[in-house]
């Protein structure tokens, strides 16, 4: 790693898979206004639709989702039970057109914890309340180390047709250090199934920074996964954030690599991937070229949302389940992260938001600035100003924060033009963060840029 690149990796900036990000959301925000906005939704607005499953069969020790183990099934049978309340509450307060929803996502925790007839329930209950659409992209969160060949063939016949699930490394030594017993031949077979059953796309996820982690190992994991041809791969950093996450107790410091170490072994899962065929797709995403993300990619017409980049233009995000997040033209609403808290306001037929944001014109155009170099690498932002109505010095200021980058040859500014250099992709949301009016350098508050 070069050591003019050491003081951006190892900046806290946020993901920007939102705008404002989550850390702005208030906690004083009214349930009533996010019923508002989905109520003010058009008859006809396409919609994505999300369900959150915070459960998991074993915790894995790098996890930083929302997530936990139950002792016994009888707690995933209560939260079905008022997610399966709640889902009807907003299909009667929304009033839609069956068919509205084009993108369906299912994530967690692990949401094939749920049995077959618990995941059949939610999805009937969606296409009740808001009509999933025909041919709609219908994904799921998934755990290889449960999927048989009957598993595989229940989901699809639910209408799933995309499936995601985390490699992380095939190396013993990282599985031994991250509590996930999940060799290759597991994963091999795990995909041939799903395949097999009528999944359109099996997606894998990768990661760096983990520990006992090696340059060597990530070279060797991301081959052997390639090999397997998944339609889209993810590569994210670990984030060790014990004093969040307790569980990350378990993984000793001393066996962290360091950041160079980390930035290494990123590089080296980006050149193994394009190697072998793989669109390297905005800060951490891989596809095949022939998927709709690459397309969409080159075509300038990718986003990115909670899931990551996406082709979904959905008109709102409809989100449901304890800590989920919606996304309406008007701002963010978020559920209630306690479960107990979440089931107990459904049951008394009111909302579980208790947090949110409103946002504002210039949070709009800010948003769509930073989409545009978070997916493009580039961004006219004056044109991204004009477009909604504001003179694009308002950015000026924050543009200040681009000239260290550009002295590292990090970004460039060339007029109203911002660019990031695609081998220095990793450092996309350090520029990013220049048009970011409520960036705060705070310690320990977003990822590490590596």
């Amino acid at each position: 790693m070069d050591a003019k690149l050491l003081p951006f990796a190892t900046q806290d900036v946020p993901r920007y898979t939102s705008y404002p990000t989550a850390v702005q959301f208030q906690s004083d925000f009214s349930s009533a206004t996010a019923d508002g906005w989905l109520k003010a939704l058009a008859p006809d607005a396409v919609l994505s639709l999300y369900v959150h499953i915070p459960f998991c069969q074993q915790l894995c020790w790098y996890c930083g989702c929302h997530t936990s183990v139950p002792n016994t099934y009888d707690r995933a049978t209560r939260y079905v039970a008022a997610l399966l309340k709640d889902i009807e509450r907003g299909g009667a307060l929304k009033g839609t057109k069956h068919g509205a929803v084009k993108h369906f996502h299912f994530g967690g925790g692990t949401p094939t914890y749920l049995t077959n007839d618990d995941l059949r329930s939610i999805v009937e209950a969606v296409d009740r309340a808001f009509g999933i659409s025909a041919g709609a992209e219908v994904a799921i969160e998934s755990d290889p180390r449960g999927m048989t060949p009957e598993r595989a063939r229940a989901l699809t016949a639910m209408g799933f047709n995309r499936i995601s699930f985390g490699v992380q490394d095939f190396a013993q030594p990282v599985m031994d250090k991250i509590n996930r017993q999940q060799p290759y031949d597991l994963v091999a077979r795990a995909t041939e199934e799903l395949r097999a059953a009528g999944f359109v796309s099996v997606n894998y996820d990768l990661m760096y920074g983990l520990p006992g982690q090696t340059v060597e190992s990530v070279i060797e994991t991301a081959t052997r996964s390639a090999a397997l041809k998944p339609n889209r791969i993810s590569v994210f950093g670990y984030a060790h954030v014990p004093w969040f996450a307790k569980h990350q107790k378990m993984i000793r410091d001393h066996d962290l690599p360091d950041i160079p170490a980390r930035y290494d072994q990123a590089v080296a899962i980006n050149e193994t991937l394009t190697a072998h065929g793989y669109a390297a797709i905005g800060l951490d995403h891989y596809a095949l070229l022939d998927d709709e993300l690459s397309r969409a990619a080159e075509a300038g017409t990718m986003h990115r949302n909670f899931q990551g980049y996406t082709t979904d233009t959905a008109d709102a995000l409809v989100a449901f389940g304890a800590s989920a997040i919606s996304e309406y033209p008007q701002g963010f609403a978020q559920a209630a992260r306690d479960t107990l808290a979440w089931s107990t306001a459904i049951e008394k037929g009111d909302s579980p938001v208790n947090r949110g944001l409103a946002t504002t014109a210039e949070d709009r155009m800010r948003a769509e600035v930073i989409e545009r170099l978070m997916c493009d690498f580039t961004v006219d932002y004056a044109a991204v100003a004009a477009r909604h109505g504001f003179d694009p010095a308002v950015l000026d200021q924050g543009l200040a924060r681009l000239e260290p980058l550009m002295a590292a040859g990090l970004a460039d500014w060339q007029g109203t033009v911002v660019s990031v250099p695609r081998k220095h992709r990793l450092f996309l949301r350090s520029a990013a963060s220049a048009f970011d009016a409520h960036y705060k350098v705070v310690a320990n508050r977003h990822a590490k840029a590596v």
